[in-house]
């Protein structure tokens, strides 16, 4: 960088460049505050769902269950049948009597939407009295994590 100085007068013309480097600080500061304030925006949420502790409902003198397999297959009590066939085969389980209370078994490998597609399915015929059964622990409560053809809840 050179500097012109004449003899033609004291005033020095006006300089027409623009001076980024107060630009540069800034992008710098909002670069560096970015960096901090992205990992904390990211942070994994981690639930832990409560164990329920209510007693289980008596359970009725002959209920009807639905398990829906590990392999995703489905059967009506002890009938293995398709998705297709699970409104006529609660038809025939609960004698068309839609206040009937059914119960639902998933092996514990069983996506949710397989489950929900399921309910809905039963829901869509009219079954609106849907029960999920589950395991007890030792100590008396009931995991929620664990669905199985033990006791219904």
């Amino acid at each position: 960088m050179a500097v012109r100085l004449s003899d033609a007068g004291d005033d020095l013309a006006p300089n027409a460049d623009i001076n980024i480097t107060p630009f540069i600080d800034v992008m710098l500061v909002l670069l560096i505050i970015f960096m901090v304030a992205a990992p904390l925006s990211t942070v994994d949420v981690n639930v832990e769902l409560p164990v329920a502790t209510g007693t289980p409902t008596q359970r009725p003198d002959d209920p009807v269950f639905v398990t829906i397999h590990q392999d995703l297959s489905l059967s009506v009590g002890e009938e293995a049948i398709s998705l297709g066939d699970l409104n006529m085969r609660l038809g025939i389980a609960t004698q068309l009597k839609l206040d009937t209370r059914i119960y639902i078994n998933a092996d514990r490998s069983v996506p949710y939407g397989e489950v929900m597609a399921v309910m809905n399915r039963m829901r869509g015929e009219g079954y609106l009295k849907i029960g999920l059964v589950g395991l007890e622990d030792e100590s008396g409560q009931t995991s929620p994590a664990a669905p199985s053809e033990d006791k219904p809840e």
